[in-house]
């Protein structure tokens, strides 16, 4: 089997866009404090609005989904799942408040782990919940003949207990000792995992679930008012690209984690740069309401949705946001695309 040595990344010399990315998060961390301790208040509605994304993108990255109004009710518990892609909905949903409200209780262990995966499950009837796979699931895809091709073959079922354990140790010793920076160290466990790919189903969504344990363990919240599941969603063929990259030679333990890290790292900076942006509408203070929309709008380069400024300025409703929409049409400074859904905004200086 593989053998497992976070060590051994304490003495690498890592390319001058990681180093970069992991001091441009640090900076972007020390920042968020700031907010956080300022402007508490304020930060009620980002959580909401992060929590709603997360369960929905990670989930859809599967092919898992629900009505948008039947996703709202099983997200805020006011409903039971109806289906299967509900089950995992509201399991998905327990696992993420787990990790939220008592993230410093979870170690990373493999008994941890089965138990997160267990809880996935816990509104199915799926029996594998909790436990590790128990035969081979190789990583595949269709050919444009219709054919499956595998790209990768993870480690086989009778391996998978002793990897698990050997990257938690691993991982657990380094972030004690500090010897290697815990933004470059998520993604290689991270990485690690999903090569094992440990279940017979939900790798990926537990996948996204330990990055969020593993970055607000390590101080990194911003998954909390930020949806990092959505970041992932949006560009998700860079994420599977990325991941294959890395996976050469992985068992051969010739692998690169390098691109994989780079992707991790640009998703978590690009989530602090989201945060930023709405922090700068927060602190439009007492600003009436078309001033926060026009100050919002000002930060947008291309197209926009109504949705989409309701996310940029948390702290206004609806009709606020649609009220102001509509007076920026009628002045000229933007203009309205499409009807009903479909509607859509453009800054007028960029048509």
């Amino acid at each position: 089997m593989r053998n497992f040595n976070y060590s051994k990344y304490k003495n690498l010399t890592w390319d001058g866009e990681i180093l970069s990315l992991v001091a441009g998060i640090h900076e972007y961390k020390g920042q968020q404090k700031m907010y956080l301790s300022q402007k508490p208040a304020a930060l009620e509605k980002l959580i909401e609005i992060a929590r709603v994304q997360s369960i929905e993108s990670s989930n859809a990255i599967e092919g898992i989904q629900t009505k948008a109004n039947r996703l709202k009710q099983l997200v805020e518990e006011k409903t039971t799942p109806r289906n299967r892609d509900e089950e995992e909905i509201a399991g998905y949903r327990y696992v993420l408040n787990e990790i939220h409200e008592s993230h410093e209780y979870i170690p990373i262990t493999s008994n941890y782990i089965l138990q997160l995966h267990k809880d996935l499950y816990r509104f199915s009837n799926k029996s594998f919940g909790g436990h590790y796979k128990n035969g081979q699931n190789n990583i595949v895809a269709t050919d444009s003949n219709g054919e499956e091709v595998i790209l990768f073959t993870p480690l086989d079922a009778f391996e998978t207990p002793d990897a698990i354990k050997m990257i938690c140790e691993e991982y657990n010793k380094v972030i004690l000792e500090q010897s290697v920076d815990a933004l470059l160290t998520i993604p290689i466990f991270i990485h690690d995992f999903l090569c094992i790919h440990p279940f017979n189903d939900g790798n990926g969504r537990i996948s996204r679930l330990l990055t969020t344990l593993l970055l607000y363990r390590s101080g990194y919240v911003i998954g909390r008012y930020v949806s990092l599941e959505k970041k992932i969603a949006e560009d998700k063929y860079l994420y599977y690209d990325a991941l294959r990259t890395s996976q050469g030679g992985w068992h051969e333990e010739t692998d690169d984690p390098g691109p994989f890290i780079k992707y991790m790292l640009r998703t978590i900076i690009a989530a602090y740069k989201d945060f930023e942006e709405r922090m700068l509408v927060v602190d439009a203070g007492n600003a009436t309401a078309l001033e926060k929309v026009r100050a919002a709008v000002s930060m947008k380069m291309g197209v926009f949705t109504k949705s989409e400024m309701m996310i940029l300025c948390p702290g206004l409703g609806k009709s606020s946001i649609e009220n102001s929409l509509t007076t920026l049409v009628s002045e000229g400074y933007i203009t309205r695309h499409g009807k009903g859904k479909a509607t859509y905004y453009v800054r007028a200086d960029v048509e």
